[in-house]
């Protein structure tokens, strides 16, 4: 625009002979003037207003330009300022088309030889805490009730990150969540300590309490799912005196059984009697629970473990971003509980194995995540790029947090085949030139050819000839095994364990109290944690 207006205002100073009304002007100031009024009549035509020191330009024009071939000059560069102006107005009229010519036309210039090497994937949302590396180590120490990460010297709990919480509860069953810190104090009479993970569903604390200092005894199964930082909570009813003489922190929903020891009196039948968390029902955190025993209770120790009573949790893998989730998301993976593993192949000729937590994150050069199954036997045909030839290996993976090799990490081997058929087939091409005797292609039931070995052996050479070609054949159908169901009978006894809550629950006095009750039941640390 501003040549435009500038070729405009030489055309009309050149046109309309206003540099000759200059000529009897005899100052400075009284040239710009003449030029000025001289533009008057055209002022009106121009986007903006003239300013002086567009006028001081106009006096600069050289005499030479001053003439009827540059007055016809002027009108023809005119003339291409303005269909260049139509041409960047029709571009912003069509912006987005202008755009996508213009990227094309700078890939079309400058992308031969730079192509993307780059992957395109989605993106996820991410919580901090569960993107958050564990490069740190929570450490305790119970002496002087001190919790953090530079406790070094005290006795470690878990790896964690700089950023996770941590849940902690005493033996009187007030609980809180903090931050974690490098240094805190979170008290001494600490019976469990941990990273806390928002919104968890799946870790139940099982826990028995004496509710106040002669109340009854109390059993409960609860979760803590989410809780405001720095408050203060109670798995108790909140009376004085109160003690938990028993906890666990179950990751799974494990319900172990428990043997409960009473302090002897006269008439008691029942000393002891053994109590399944299985039979109790998860309730909210606030729940009291159920009614363990009337009689004080001197010992509460774990007779067996148990299993998880929270069923599978189903697990899927959104293979765009290869995260683990619950949303019924992607492609899934299976039921998982317990000690379930999930297992992942790379490119880089390594398997690896993980627990089901949904914070996993997976290498970029993955190319196989599914459930670990001990009993899979993985079939691999691969060239060994150092001997140059062709083996064939037949192995079960194991358990492995850490990166476990399987082939030969030579650079110039490379897989041919990789699967979990139980009969894979494939046939070989032998290379028959300048061979006196042409030799006729083979195939290989690769079940019969080699037993399952160790996932570290190389595995058996395929053939002693010089090998052109191997092609994969279809694999056998798998054989159907014939299942015959079997009913079986057991007889059915009732467990005693109500009977002898029912035997010992009798209203008692403080006379039938010992006085070591009194002074409250101590807890050990880590005698009764998992």
């Amino acid at each position: 625009m501003e040549k435009i207006l500038f070729s405009s205002l030489e055309k009309i100073f050149i046109e309309n002979r206003i540099y000759r009304k200059i000529e009897s002007c005899e100052t400075y100031d009284e040239i710009i003037q003449t030029i000025d009024k001289g533009l008057d009549p055209y002022k009106k035509d121009f986007y903006r207003e003239v300013t002086k020191e567009d006028i001081v330009k106009l006096t600069q024009i050289q005499i030479k330009r001053i003439s009827r071939y540059d007055a016809f000059k002027a009108d023809e560069i005119l003339i291409k300022l303005e269909e260049e102006l139509s041409e960047v107005q029709y571009h912003m009229d069509h912006l987005i088309d202008y755009t996508i010519a213009f990227y094309q036309k700078i890939k079309d210039k400058f992308s031969k030889g730079k192509e993307r090497k780059t992957e395109i994937r989605d993106f996820e949302n991410i919580q901090a805490s569960m993107a958050a590396v564990a490069n740190e180590k929570l450490y305790f120490d119970a002496e002087a009730g001190f919790a953090g990460t530079g406790l070094k010297k005290a006795t470690f709990i878990t790896e964690c990150s700089d950023i996770d919480d941590i849940i902690i509860f005493k033996s009187d069953g007030t609980y809180f969540i903090t931050k974690i810190d490098d240094k805190a104090y979170v008290g001494k009479d600490v019976i469990h300590i941990n990273v806390f993970k928002k919104n968890d569903e799946r870790t139940i604390y099982n826990a028995v309490y004496r509710d106040g200092i002669q109340g009854r005894y109390y059993v409960k199964r609860f979760a803590v799912k989410g809780v405001t930082r720095d408050k203060e909570y109670n798995l108790t009813q909140g009376k004085e005196k109160s003690k938990v003489l028993y906890f666990t922190a179950n990751p799974n929903g494990e319900a172990e059984v428990i043997h409960v020891s009473l302090y002897p009196r006269s008439r008691m039948k029942v000393t002891s009697f053994n109590y399944d968390f299985s039979e109790l029902s998860i309730k909210g955190r606030s729940a009291r629970g159920n009614l363990l025993a009337r009689y004080p209770v001197r010992k509460v120790t774990k007779k067996e473990d148990g299993i998880s009573t929270l069923g599978g949790v189903d697990i899927w893998l959104d293979e765009n971003v290869k995260r683990l989730n619950t949303d019924e998301y992607g492609k899934y993976l299976g039921s998982f509980k317990g000690d379930d593993k999930i297992i992942s192949f790379y490119d880089d000729k390594y398997f690896q194995t993980y627990d089901y937590d949904l914070s996993i994150h997976f290498e970029e050069n993955v190319n196989s995540i599914k459930k670990f199954n001990p009993n899979t036997i993985y079939t691999i045909v691969y060239y060994h790029g150092e001997k140059k030839n062709y083996f064939v290996k037949r192995f079960q993976a194991e358990v492995s947090d850490k990166p476990a090799t399987y082939i030969d990490e030579h650079k110039n081997t490379k897989i041919i085949l990789f699967t979990e058929d139980k009969y894979p087939r494939i046939e070989l091409e032998f290379d028959n030139e300048n061979k006196r005797k042409e030799r006729e292609n083979e195939v290989l039931l690769l079940a019969d050819f080699i037993d399952v070995k160790s996932y570290k052996a190389m595995g058996n050479r395929l053939s002693r000839y010089d090998i052109d070609k191997i092609n994969i054949l279809e694999s056998l159908p798998e054989e159907e095994e014939e299942v015959t169901a079997v009913e079986e009978q057991s007889d059915i006894t009732e467990d005693s364990s109500q009977e002898n809550l029912d035997k010992i629950n009798q209203p008692f006095t403080d006379d039938d109290m010992d006085s070591n009750l009194k002074e409250g039941l101590q807890l050990n640390l880590f005698d009764t944690e998992e």
